[in-house]
């Protein structure tokens, strides 16, 4: 499993740096391993069932406070589910996006490494599923924090983002307000 991840992060660590074009990018994706790549995909993203007796609705609600409360704001509120519907699709299961972020941190973070211009703002994702079981995904901060040589400076800074949006997570799995 350690030799798994090794081989994951270097992958994605290449395909980060890699100043190619997206056809090229793509023609290299390709022939990359299937079996790896979804193996990438499965380790990039978390996700958390929210407790029995907590709705999507009180999800939502209780991570919006938690990250008021947290100084972190939300900068965006993508209702998909709404949105589906509008354009006239029936029975639509909850889907939303919610993006938060320090603006500071990220401005420090993007001049560091412009390639954390592509994971701004940090989102997480509210949706049911099939049998109507509300989930939490976002992105696994442990695995970008383990994949990149911050500088003592910005650790601290990555480490807080982590912990905030993993907090703003556990308020929305548990519906705490």
């Amino acid at each position: 499993m350690k030799k798994m991840l090794v081989s994951l992060l270097l992958a994605l660590g290449l395909m980060a740096t890699a100043q190619t074009s997206a056809t090229e990018m793509d023609k290299d994706a390709m022939e990359m391993d299937k079996e790896m790549m979804q193996q990438m995909v499965q380790y990039s993203i978390q996700k958390w069932k929210i407790e029995d007796g907590v709705s999507v609705q009180d999800a939502v609600d209780s991570m919006q406070l938690r990250a008021n409360l947290l100084n972190f704001m939300m900068v965006a509120d993508l209702p998909l589910s709404e949105q589906v519907k509008a354009l006239g699709e029936e029975d639509v299961p909850y889907m939303r996006i919610l993006a938060f972020c320090d603006a500071l941190i990220a401005n420090e973070m993007v001049k560091f490494d412009i390639i954390f211009s592509g994971f701004l703002p940090c989102r997480i994702a509210v949706v049911e599923d099939e049998n109507g079981d509300g989930w939490i995904t976002t992105m696994n901060m442990d695995m970008m924090l383990h994949a990149v040589d911050l500088t003592p400076e910005l650790e601290p800074l990555a480490v807080r983002v982590r912990d905030v949006i993993y907090e703003i997570v556990e308020a929305g799995r548990t519906g705490d307000f």
